[in-house]
């Protein structure tokens, strides 16, 4: 077998799996103001950006040859309904529209996420009541909401959007509401199998949206269940799911490839912010080579068979792919 490795030219020719830039969409955290550029203390290199930095941000993706960009947005404000999700001037519409009218969106496959979590004064995904003592989370009142969202964003200028509240039908509902609204072309990029994972941490300082009571395990995933997943997956697309997404990655290849056995769909993996901080600590401690790392970790996921990956390192990536 040493006789295919031994120089870089014979193993690029034998090489079974790839990486491109194109392979690779970057998250943008968009916050209200002008001229931020605000840190995320867990996760060193990430930034929530007002809508003219995202701009910015999305013209050196372009520039580099990612594939896409994926929007969270900061509201200025938050209520129990969440309703800055679906608002006109919410913050992420603005940025959608600031972003198509710059020159890096010709170039950029731009991706709303679909939830109600960073706008929720609770924090969860969904519209909550009490029961008893026990405040629960909505499952089918929610999914007009969901509806309601994924219509403004298309109508601001995403190209997909990408539902990752995890209530049941969501797929189903959201695809009736972008027809009835005339967005029949707007495809879903279904977070399909999306696990309660305590990865997610990090994230929750970048969006704002821990849940202020309980957990998020009544409606997301439980990890041991591998069956599951592509029972959700087999849901989700006899819905209307165009693509699907896998959360996290790292932690559950298993399933990206398991997923990729069971559909020809594209199919994504999500390279979460738990995964990215750890890797970011083994770093500053000098106990990983950092490029080698970054790009080791990406092309696993995409031996696994993911066709794409959201990941923090998008930018590094292409730029050491570049």
């Amino acid at each position: 077998m040493r006789r295919l490795r031994r120089s870089e030219s014979l193993r690029a020719l034998v090489r079974e799996t790839s990486i491109e830039p194109g392979d690779l969409i970057y998250p943008l955290f968009i916050c209200p103001g002008e001229g931020v550029r605000r840190e995320i203390g867990s996760m060193p290199g990430v930034f929530n950006v007002s809508v003219d930095e995202a701009v910015r941000q999305a013209e050196v993706a372009a520039s580099l040859g990612v594939g896409g960009l994926l929007l969270f947005g900061l509201p200025e404000s938050k209520d129990e309904r969440g309703s800055g999700a679906w608002a006109e001037d919410g913050i992420v519409q603005q940025g959608l529209r600031a972003l198509k009218q710059s020159s890096a969106s010709q170039k950029l496959v731009l991706i709303g996420d679909v939830c109600l979590c960073e706008y929720t004064s609770h924090g969860h995904c969904g519209l909550i009541a009490k029961n008893g003592e026990e405040w629960t989370v909505q499952n089918d009142p929610t999914l007009e909401l969901l509806g309601k969202t994924a219509v403004s964003q298309a109508r601001a200028g995403a190209d997909v959007v990408a539902p990752s509240d995890m209530m049941d039908g969501r797929v189903a509902a959201i695809r009736g509401a972008l027809d009835e609204a005339g967005c029949v072309d707007t495809p879903i990029l279904s977070y399909a199998s999306k696990f309660a994972s305590a990865f997610y941490g990090p994230f929750r300082e970048a969006a704002d949206s821990a849940p202020q009571f309980g957990d998020r395990r009544s409606y997301q995933m439980d990890g041991a269940n591998l069956r599951e997943a592509m029972r959700e997956i087999d849901l989700d697309l006899a819905e209307g799911a165009d693509m699907i997404l896998m959360k996290p990655a790292m932690p559950y290849l298993d399933v990206v490839h398991a997923a990729r056995q069971r559909v020809g769909v594209p199919m994504g993996a999500y390279q979460v912010s738990g995964e990215y901080s750890m890797l970011q600590a083994a770093f500053a401690r000098g106990w990983l080579d950092r490029d080698r790392a970054i790009l080791e970790s990406l092309l696993g996921m995409r031996r696994a068979g993911a066709d794409f990956i959201v990941t923090y390192f998008a930018l590094e990536a292409a730029r050491l792919l570049g």
